[in-house]
């Protein structure tokens, strides 16, 4: 007897939903596979149909939250100015905002940062290392540098209940990243 597809689907996302409240509240070393299926409402062994274990179902809402290179929307370096794609970042951030301010929060899992980043420097090189101005392995720190900062300042704005708006934190964060942060602080200084 086959199981059909739409029920199949729909028992994996609520044991993923059960996973996930419980994340929220607490570490995933606290989580076990029995706290799931109760607050889903199934048996262990409807678990292990669909995870190995409670790392898995980690692992698996983290895939499907880490966009493919074919996913990013292409980048193009107009005027050769050195800007990058924050309107991208920030429409990524905010359609799983759910999830990433959990993951990249204090409890979270300190390796989707990095899953993250992996993700979209691909996508970034392609578009700036066209120029044979640009040291490789220089550009590479800086990238580092720049998708760790606005990942961090992504966090701390959902944390902060984005009381600042979502176009002035995109403009703080340009400004930021062409003039940089002392001469920020010193203009407002004035």
């Amino acid at each position: 007897m086959k199981k059909q597809p739409e029920v199949t689907a729909q028992t994996k996302q609520n044991l993923i939903d059960a996973f996930w409240s419980l994340y929220c509240e607490k570490r995933i070393e606290k989580i076990t596979v029995k706290e799931i299926t109760q607050k889903a409402g199934y048996n262990r062994g409807t678990f292990y149909e669909y995870f190995i274990d409670v790392y898995d179902v980690l692992e698996q809402i983290e895939e499907a939250l880490i966009p493919t290179i074919h996913e990013l929307p292409p980048i193009s370096i107009p005027n050769q100015n050195m800007g990058m794609p924050l309107d991208m970042f920030m429409t990524l951030y905010e359609q799983n905002s759910k999830y990433y301010s959990v993951l990249l929060g204090d409890n979270g899992d300190p390796a989707f940062a990095s899953k993250l980043k992996n993700s979209t420097k691909p996508v970034i090189k392609q578009a700036f290392l066209q120029e044979d101005k640009i040291d490789p392995i220089e550009f590479d720190f800086i990238l580092e540098f720049v998708l760790s900062a606005m990942i961090g300042i992504m966090s701390y704005w959902f944390k902060q209940d984005k009381m600042l708006p979502a176009e002035n934190l995109i403009s703080l964060m340009y400004d930021l990243m062409e003039n940089g942060v002392m001469k920020r602080i010193q203009s407002n200084m004035i």
